[in-house]
C-alpha cells in the first residue's frame, strides 16, 4: 500500500532517554537540539510551507514540551506548546501540514500534536483530582497526591468497506461536503475485537450482516489521538437500511465508479490521499 499521511515518522523515539533523568536534561541543553513549536496546536513550518521550522530553544517561548526522540544525526527533538511570535514561519493546522509534507515528517506533527493535546486534557488526577506533572519526558503524567501514573491515549477505530461482488459500500455523514463519501468508521467499543467492531458499525449504520473481515492497513490520526485500522468485510446482501443518525446517505459503488473518484472525476468525491480511507478504496479498486 502507497505512503499515508501521518505514517512514516523518521524519528527514534529513544525510551531510554525518556526513562533517564539525566538524559532528558541533558538532551534539553544540547546545543544542536531541535524544537518543534506548536502554536494552539498549529505546528509551525518554514515560511515556504514546505517543511518543519525546527527552532533553537533560546527562540523558543515557555512552555509544556515534550521529547520527540532522535533524528538520523542524532539530534534531540522535542515538541513545545507555545506562542510563535517572532519566529520566521507559517503557522498551519495539523491537516494541512499533512497534506503539505513527505517523507515521513507529517508523522512527527502526528506524533506532537497528539502528546502536546494530551497534555492539555490531563492535568488532572483521573485517580484522586490532584494536579499531575509531566514525566518520561511527556510521556506520562505523574500523581504526587496518590502516586498514579497516567500514560497517553489511544483511541482505536475501525474503518472499513463493505464489500459484495464488484461493489463495494460508501456512506456520507451530515455536514460532508456536497458529494463527498467516504468508507464508515466507528469506535471500538470496551469488551470487543476490531473484527467484532467492524460488523457491528456496519451492522448499526446500514443494517448490513457481515462476516470474513481481512485487515488491510493503519494509520494514527492525530485529532485528537485515533488510531484508524482499515478493514474489508464481505457483505450477505445489497440490501440497506441507513441509520439517519450516523449517515446521510450510503450507496453502493463499482471498481470503475471507484477508480473514477478517485482520480478526482465521477459522479463522487472520494477523500484526499492524506486519510486512510482513500488507500483502502484504492486498495480495493486496484483489486488487492
Amino acid at each position: 500500500m502507497p505512503h499515508m499521511g501521518y505514517t512514516g515518522c523518521p524519528l527514534d523515539r529513544a525510551d531510554h532517554i525518556r526513562r533517564d533523568p539525566d538524559a532528558l536534561a541533558l538532551a534539553r541543553i544540547h546545543g544542536q537540539s531541535r524544537w518543534l513549536v506548536l502554536d494552539n496546536l498549529k505546528p509551525l513550518l518554514t515560511p515556504a510551507g514546505d517543511d518543519l521550522y525546527w527552532a533553537r530553544r533560546e527562540e523558543t517561548g515557555e512552555g509544556p514540551a515534550v521529547f520527540l526522540g532522535l533524528d538520523r544525526e542524532g539530534r534531540p527533538c522535542f515538541a513545545i506548546d507555545c506562542a510563535a511570535d517572532g519566529l520566521p514561519g507559517r503557522l498551519v493546522d495539523a491537516r494541512a501540514a499533512g497534506m503539505r509534507l513527505g517523507d515521513g515528517r507529517a508523522g512527527i506533527v502526528a506524533e506532537a500534536r497528539s502528546l502536546l493535546d494530551w497534555h492539555r486534557r490531563h492535568r488532572f488526577c483521573a485517580n484522586c483530582g490532584a494536579p499531575t506533572d509531566m514525566a518520561k519526558g511527556g510521556w506520562s503524567r505523574h500523581c504526587n497526591a496518590c502516586g498514579a501514573d497516567h500514560f497517553p491515549r489511544v483511541d482505536p477505530v475501525v474503518i472499513m468497506l463493505a464489500v459484495r461482488g464488484d461493489h463495494a459500500l460508501v456512506g456520507r455523514q451530515h455536514g460532508f461536503p456536497a458529494g463527498f463519501f467516504s468508507a464508515l468508521a466507528g469506535f471500538v467499543e470496551p469488551g470487543e475485537s476490531l473484527e467484532e467492531a467492524v460488523v457491528r458499525e456496519l451492522r448499526e449504520e446500514a443494517g448490513l450482516a457481515c462476516h470474513s473481515v481481512r485487515y488491510v492497513s493503519s494509520q494514527p490520526w492525530p485529532f485528537p489521538s485515533s488510531l484508524m485500522i482499515g478493514a474489508i468485510a464481505e457483505a450477505e446482501s445489497h440490501e440497506l437500511q441507513i441509520d439517519g443518525t450516523e449517515l446521510e446517505e450510503a450507496r453502493w459503488v463499482s471498481r470503475p465508479e471507484c477508480a473514477q473518484a478517485l482520480a478526482g472525476s465521477g459522479s463522487w468525491s472520494a477523500p484526499p490521499p492524506l486519510a486512510i480511507a482513500h488507500h483502502l478504496l484504492r486498495h480495493w479498486a486496484e483489486g488487492r
